[in-house]
């Protein structure tokens, strides 16, 4: 609040445990709002129900949500840039939660990011996967061939484009949903070179394991396993959006800083390489000493030999 002076007043309250409408209106002392942005609620329970209901008793002029892209179902059919009207999962909390902000009446405007980094992000998995195992030399199992796209947007571009519902109130709530994301494109193999360039790795050091998703029922791969991203051009359209100012190209050099900043070189890999040493069974690499497999260094195979019964008896 001091960033701001006296001219916003912040009202801290934990929604985790949130009960009702009445307790979500005790803990903000009577305050009401004209414009809501939600980017808590996961479906239309508990402090979730309780905000909607808030909202259509203040009347208030716009209610934005942050959903998520992630409930889109593309089919065999689907072109991408997946557009707003690409099905969706029925029963996903976010779906469920904007079918209960309209069915209440409340002027919703709902947004559907899709892979969010930034410095303040409080997840970092999709562009970590790929320094986990940069930085320790590893091989980089990605599904297929490694071309499909992904847009990858910064915090500060989606902050942007969540705005532009204070300038074009009615175009906003007459469109109601919109895909949230940069772009500008890159494939899963060309994220894998750009990290390792800023992380001082040259390019033919980068082990590219590629590998048929089928064949495997789960992989800690970050993305889909096939194209999977959406488009801003609604936002652009209709909000008059100018676009995303950052890009992961140019980001990344502040990224890797945080990610050393944050351990990342040096943190324990115990317990996360299983999948990798799976799916690249067949890779003949193996430590600079060639006393093992690759992986041996960070995720060693630990046996209790309390458990081992001996070959021969007597």
């Amino acid at each position: 609040a001091s960033d701001f002076g006296e001219r916003v007043k912040v009202i801290k309250a934990d929604m985790s445990s949130m009960g009702d409408l009445e307790e979500l209106k005790s803990k903000l002392g009577g305050e009401t709002f004209d414009y809501v942005f939600d980017n808590c609620s996961k479906k239309p329970e508990g402090a979730g129900k309780a905000v909607c209901d808030a909202a259509k008793e203040w009347g208030t002029k716009v209610f934005t949500y942050v959903s998520s892209a992630g409930m889109y179902q593309p089919d065999a059919n689907t072109e991408f840039p997946m557009v707003e009207t690409t099905p969706v999962k029925e029963g996903a909390g976010q779906n469920l939660f904007d079918q209960y902000a309209i069915e209440i009446g409340l002027p919703l405007v709902s947004f559907r990011p899709q892979y969010i980094y930034g410095p303040k992000a409080n997840k970092y998995d999709y562009i970590d996967w790929y320094f986990d195992r940069l930085v320790r030399d590893l091989p980089l199992p990605i599904p297929n061939d490694g071309n499909q796209m992904v847009s990858l947007t910064n915090s500060e571009d989606v902050a942007s484009l969540l705005a532009c519902v204070i300038d074009e109130p009615d175009a906003a709530i007459e469109q109601r949903f919109f895909n949230c994301g940069t772009d500008k494109l890159y494939s899963y193999n060309d994220v894998a070179f750009m990290c390792a360039e800023v992380a001082g790795i040259e390019k033919e050091k980068v082990q590219l394991e590629h590998f048929d998703p089928d064949d495997f029922e789960k992989t800690p791969f970050p993305f889909r396993p096939t194209n999977f991203y959406v488009a801003p051009d609604m936002a652009k359209a209709k909000l008059g959006w100018a676009g995303s100012k950052s890009s992961l190209a140019e980001d990344l050099p502040w990224y890797y800083e945080a990610y050393v900043a944050r351990g990342g070189p040096t943190k324990s890999m115990k317990g996360k390489l299983g999948s990798d040493k799976e799916i690249c069974f067949l890779s003949k690499t193996t430590l600079d000493d060639g006393l093992g497999s690759v992986w041996d260094k960070f995720d060693p195979l630990e046996i209790n030999v309390s458990d081992c019964k001996p070959l021969v008896e007597g």
